[in-house]
């Protein structure tokens, strides 16, 4: 999991490749920069290091400790510039600022035709791969360029000009609007979850209302579109609204098919619109449609003309992974899906300092629900008690249901000398959540009281709690909530005496016919 509190510079070196630390030492010696450079004996030292220690960098007088703030800072310029010139970083936005910055070299040296003839074709390039911003500065740069050299180049050059700056500035309104509708949305989703009522529902309502009420969906290109899309996903999932999530999450993915150059030049929005449309329809639990698109986007990222950075290669990792597991957990296949995990364990620890706290935490509630399907209580507890033991930023609902997920595993295995202790804590935590709901306080009096009884009892309470979660499936509030872990599952297995597994399969069987 990324921890922001890791020294960047070290983090930096520790992500270079065998290759990129080659070129890096090959772009000091162009420099002409002498071995014994203090930057350089630093990036060695550093690059030695497991983990960062200040002190050995003083101890061997690589540097004083007032002057080595300023020492990691030029390193840390040096590695940018060195990765900027190497060939498998190099982007279309690289190669478009690299033109800008040319033109503006060309136009400093009074060479204004030259200049001219670079923004031309920069600015086309721009334009054909929808990167107005970048198409704006150049316009802007031309404009200055013609208002001190008449070019006499192309009659109504101005007229021109003025239409391409009109044309841009309307669509950069509109990206501007939809983009930050889009943050403010997903912001709410992380910071706040999904709505829990009427009020919340018309808070989200009238916030995307108020930002699209001007925007005509025909008059949008390629990239308001793709933010359009974003801004409907996000607020459809806030609302819990499923059917027009998978809706709009097919838009957006199918913008990406009907555009196909832009895959290429927008992968990571790829992946992320393929991310939430395999999460909807994981949530929807058809397995022949969820195969067959996890088929097609595994194709396409693997495929050789798919570019993938470090970046891209941990958001992958996690659509691939997150995808693997749901597929056995809707086939009820546990016993084949703990095997994934030491695989997944490792690829975790390649992409530690890559993906956010949240996907971690996430794929370990995942590792945990695998466990107490295959009946390997004590490890889904083992895996489940590394969410509650984070330090990081978690989500009140992961944490609650993590918290139901330890106490069903408690009750399977009998490992319950803390089952009373844990309760108490559970329902200390949920008296603190921003907005606990009756779902959180009918959960936990459930399984207090579960431990109190005889098992002639037993059989009652489940029957009784099963008729709960039945109301609490038709309440589209709470709806969400029995979808982080299957409760409802686990406790239809006991009221009809099954195995889980056959709870699953008879879902899917039904989910398959209709």
């Amino acid at each position: 999991m990324a921890e922001l509190q890791k020294d960047f510079l070290f983090v930096l070196i520790k992500s270079l490749t065998t290759s990129e630390k080659r070129q890096f030492k090959l772009y000091v010696n162009r420099l002409g920069i002498n071995v014994d450079a203090k930057f350089l004996l630093l990036f060695s030292e550093m690059d030695k290091m497991k983990e960062y220690d200040e002190n050995i960098i003083i101890e061997k007088k690589i540097s004083t400790k007032q002057q080595l703030s300023n020492l990691k800072a030029h390193l840390y310029k040096q590695i940018l510039v060195s990765l900027r010139m190497n060939p498998s970083h190099q982007n279309y936005r690289i190669q478009l600022r690299e033109q800008l910055d040319f033109a503006n070299i060309l136009y400093q040296k009074g060479l204004y035709k030259q200049a001219l003839k670079i923004l031309d074709k920069a600015k086309q390039a721009a334009l054909e791969l929808d990167e107005k911003t970048i198409a704006s500065e150049i316009i802007d740069l031309e404009k200055v360029i013609e208002s001190q050299f008449i070019t006499r180049s192309i009659e109504g050059r101005a007229d021109e000009l003025i239409q391409q700056s009109r044309e841009i500035s309307r669509q950069n309104t509109y990206t501007t609007e939809l983009s930050n509708l889009s943050l403010k949305l997903y912001s709410e989703m992380l910071i706040h979850g999904y709505v829990k009522s009427d009020e919340e529902r018309e808070k989200i309502l009238e916030l995307f209302h108020s930002h699209i009420k001007e925007i005509e969906l025909s008059k949008l290109n390629f990239t308001e579109k793709l933010w359009y899309f974003k801004a409907q996903v996000w607020k459809n999932q806030l609302l819990q609204d499923y059917k027009y999530t998978v809706k709009y999450a097919y838009q957006w993915v199918g913008l990406f098919h009907e555009n196909p150059e832009m895959i290429i030049s927008h992968p990571v929005w790829y992946v992320k619109g393929n991310n939430y449309l395999l999460k909807i329809l994981f949530l929807y639990g058809n397995i022949d449609i969820l195969e067959e698109h996890f088929e097609k986007f595994s194709k396409m990222v693997h495929s050789p003309h798919f570019n993938q950075n470090e970046n891209l290669q941990s958001l992958i990792f996690v659509t691939q992974y997150n995808t693997l597991m749901n597929i056995h957990f809707i086939k009820g296949e546990f016993f084949s899906g703990t095997k994934l995990i030491p695989e997944l364990e490792l690829k975790m620890e390649k992409f530690r300092d890559k993906i956010d706290e949240h996907h971690f935490m996430i794929l370990y509630l995942k590792m945990a629900a695998m466990f107490f399907g295959s009946k390997k209580f004590g490890q889904s507890i083992q895996y489940a008690m590394k969410i509650i033991e984070s330090k990081g930023n978690v989500q009140e609902d992961l944490l609650f249901h993590t918290r139901i997920l330890i106490l069903m595993s408690k009750y399977e295995s009998g490992i319950d000398e803390d089952y009373d202790d844990f309760i108490k804590a559970t329902s200390k935590f949920a008296l603190k959540m921003k907005k606990p709901g009756e779902f959180h306080f009918t959960s936990i009096s459930f399984f207090k009281e579960l431990n109190n009884l005889v098992p002639d009892k037993k059989q009652k309470a489940f029957e009784e709690f099963n008729e709960q979660l039945d109301e609490f499936s038709e309440n589209e509030y709470y709806r969400r909530s029995l979808l982080y872990i299957d409760i409802h599952g686990w406790v239809k297995s006991k009221v009809y005496n099954l195995d889980v597994i056959e709870v699953i399969k008879q879902k899917v069987k039904y989910k398959r016919k209709s």
